[in-house]
C-alpha cells in the first residue's frame, strides 16, 4: 500500500481549510484517510503560529514507514526543520503563458503592418500632392466659368415670369 502525507481540503466555498493526513495514495483527495497529522489554514497570515499545525512525532513515524510527501506538505516540513530543503528549479516560472505570448506576437505583427502602412502612404501622398495641386489649378477656371454661366441662365428665367405678368 503506497502511503502519502498530503492535504485534504475542508471548509466552505472560498474559505479553504486543509487537514494534513496520512492516506492511501489511491484514495480521493478529500476521501478516507488513515490518520490526521495536522492542519493548514491558508487564510491566516504567514507569520501566524495557527497557520500550520503538525504532529511532528506522527509525521516522522509515517516517514519512517516509507510514506511519500506531497510538494506542499514537504515545504511545511522543510520550514519546520523536519526535512532537508530540496533544490527547486523552475526555468519556466518567469516566462509568460501561451496566450500572453500569442498576444505579444499579434501586437508586434500589428505594429509592423501599421508601420509599413504609414510609410507607404507618406510616399504616395507626396507623389499625389503635386498632381493634385496642378489639378486644383486646372479645375478652378472651370468652376469660375460655371459660376459665370449660372447667373446668365437665371436672368432670362427672371424675365420670363415678368413677361407672363404683363400678358
Amino acid at each position: 500500500m503506497a502511503m502519502k502525507i498530503r492535504l485534504a481540503r475542508g471548509g466552505s466555498k472560498k474559505r479553504p481549510f486543509y487537514r494534513i493526513v496520512a492516506a492511501d495514495s489511491r484514495m480521493p483527495r478529500d476521501g478516507r484517510y488513515i490518520e490526521r497529522l495536522g492542519t493548514y489554514n491558508p487564510l491566516l497570515p504567514k507569520d501566524s503560529d495557527e497557520r500550520v499545525k503538525m504532529n511532528v512525532e506522527r509525521i516522522q513515524y509515517w516517514l519512517s514507514e516509507g510514506a511519500q510527501v506531497t510538494d506542499r506538505v514537504s515545504r511545511f516540513l522543510e520550514t519546520a526543520g523536519i526535512l532537508d530543503k530540496k533544490a527547486r528549479n523552475n526555468p519556466q516560472k518567469a516566462l509568460p503563458g501561451q496566450k500572453a505570448q500569442d498576444r505579444a506576437e499579434e501586437k508586434i505583427a500589428k505594429e509592423n503592418t501599421e508601420a509599413a502602412v504609414e510609410e507607404a502612404p507618406a510616399e504616395e501622398a507626396a507623389a499625389e500632392e503635386a498632381p493634385a495641386e496642378e489639378a486644383a489649378v486646372e479645375e478652378a477656371p472651370a468652376e469660375e466659368a460655371a459660376v459665370e454661366e449660372a447667373p446668365a441662365e437665371e436672368a432670362p428665367a427672371e424675365k420670363a415670369p415678368a413677361e407672363e405678368a404683363k400678358g
